[in-house]
Order: structure tokens, then sequence, then C-alpha cells
């Protein structure tokens, strides 16, 4: 029975973890380079040099002693959003939502007093969220409003979309929608919707939730399928640029889409999870492999892109 779900899934074209960390993340990622794309700063500073838009940066809190003065970088901030350099998977992230006096209020209502902002702080700082337990840096950036597309079918939190980019190329797309159950986060693993992109259109395809298809949102009940991504077009531009970025071969680039700033890189992941190719119902290898053959490669974005949409459309 396993011998045979292995092989259904080979001739899917999926990509399996093992696959993926010897075939792809190690040879194409070096190590020297993962820095560039674990620590959320050092991406943020790499793409504003290269005239991205991203989410802006209010302040950092490097180490405790500055934490005294945290309330003073969030003076005249009534939404923000504190979150860990080296975090990883959404985990550390606290989004604030609004003030009430020296009182903060969380997305999820929750309410915080100056001291437990602060002890939050401290809590990035000795690495309790980042990749290794190692010491960190607290971020203070702006709080994205997402796009009114995502109004209906998102439960709190921001909605973003993850592309899988290989050598350039954006090859898998997808939209991670929060739910209650992931608790207003868009990470599918904590339980919000994955809904598969078409490269060449932007249109959502079928969607995954806890590995279970649907077509609808669990918490409103709006369709989930068949949705227009904004500025799509942009969207792949970005993403096939963290290439040139980062040199990173094999990478998932996360955007999201504000109502009034439109797309801003969010962060990029060296390991990008394989669910998406369940929300695409299509194996990511075929595509990889059609990459790997080209002989007279594209060199600019937009060849890039051109490429990609030509070729990896949905069927």
């Amino acid at each position: 029975m396993i011998f045979g779900t292995v092989r259904r899934l080979r001739e899917a074209g999926v990509l399996g973890l093992n696959e993926r960390n010897n075939r792809y993340t190690l040879a194409y990622n070096p190590r020297y380079l993962y820095p560039l794309v674990d620590d959320k700063l050092r991406t943020k500073q790499l793409a504003l040099k290269a005239g991205l838009s991203v989410p802006e940066l209010y302040g950092v809190i490097e180490i405790e002693h500055q934490i005294k003065g945290i309330h003073e970088v969030l003076e005249g901030h009534r939404e923000f959003v504190i979150k860990p350099a080296q975090g990883s998977g959404g985990d550390g992230v606290l989004v604030v939502a609004g003030r009430a006096k020296h009182m903060y209020r969380l997305v999820s209502g929750v309410i915080m007093d100056r001291s437990q902002l602060a002890h939050y702080a401290s809590n990035i700082l000795s690495g309790l969220f980042s990749l290794g337990g190692h010491p960190d840096r607290a971020l203070i950036e702006y709080r994205v409003q997402f796009d009114p597309l995502f109004g209906a079918i998102s439960f709190q939190g921001v909605p973003d979309i993850r592309i899988v980019v290989f050598q350039g190329f954006p090859v898998m797309a997808m939209v991670r929608l929060p739910t209650r159950l992931s608790d207003g986060k868009a990470n599918l693993h904590q339980g919000a919707i994955g809904a598969g992109v078409d490269i060449a259109t932007g249109r959502t395809l079928t969607a995954v939730w806890r590995n279970e298809v649907v077509t609808e949102h669990p918490d409103t009940g709006n369709p989930v399928t068949g949705l227009q991504i904004p500025h799509w077009d942009r969207l792949l531009g970005i993403a096939a640029q963290a290439y040139d970025l980062t040199g990173m071969g094999y990478v998932g680039v996360d955007i999201v889409l504000d109502r009034d700033k439109g797309p801003l890189l969010l962060e990029l992941n060296a390991r990008p999870g394989l669910n998406i190719q369940i929300a695409n119902r299509a194996g990511l290898l075929p595509r990889l492999q059609l990459i790997e053959r080209i002989a007279a490669r594209p060199n600019t974005v937009e060849e890039r892109v051109a490429f990609a949409k030509d070729h990896l459309a949905a069927p």
C-alpha cells in the first residue's frame, strides 16, 4: 500500500521532502547565502536597495537596554507589528491593531500593557522564536492593511501570496488565507487555507485546508476559488527578482497586497513548504525539471516571467 502511494505520487510529479532538500535546497542554495533570507532585516535592506517596496520599518530593538525606549519608538503609531528578525513559520509575530491610553490592543482583541509588551520584546531578543534559539532582534514595522479582495475570505490576519522561484523563474504560487484556527496567521501548518494560483493568469484554483481540498473559507463561507489576484504581473516580477537579490536558486517569496501601497515584499524562505503542491493539485517536479532543461536561458526578470506564464499555465 505504501509503495503504491509513493509510486502514484512519483507519477504525479510530487516533490517530496528529502528530494527537495537533497536535489534542490542543498544543490541550489549555498549555505553562505542563507543569512540573506533567514534574517528579515537583511532581506528588507536588500529589497530596498533594489527598489522594491516593503513594509515600513519603524525601529529595531537589538539589545535589552533599548527595550525601555520601545514606547517612544511606538509613539504616534496606533497600529504596528513586532516580530523576530530570524523567526520562522509566523512564530513570534505580534500584531497590534489599536491603542487605548497606555494599553495596546492586539488583533485578537487581547489587551497588553506596557510592561507586557516590553517583556514580549525581551523574549524575542532572547531567541525564544528564532531559528535555533539564537539571540535575535525585534523588528517594529508597519501593519499591512490588506487589499479589499481579501475582506470576505480572511479571518483577522493579513493574507499573503507565496511564490516558489527556481533559478529566477516563478514555478508555482498560492495565496495563504488566515482562519480562526490559524489565529489570524497566514501559515498552513497553523491552520490557514492555501489556494493554488494559476501562474499564467493569477486566478485562484483549488484550495487546501488541513490537507483537505475546500472551495469555501471555513469562517466566512465565501468562495476561495476563481478569484483574480490583483497586480499579478508585478507579483511575478517581484518574485523573479528575488533570485537576483540573493542568488538563492530555490526560494519561497512571500508578498502581501496592501490596499494603499500595493504589493510589498514580506520575506523570503530558503526551505519553502511542499503543501503548495496540494493547493495546486499539481507536482513541482515537472516544472523544476523543465527549468533545468532550458538550453538558452532567459536573463531578464521580464523574460523569465514571460517564460513561466507561457509554459507553466494551469491545464
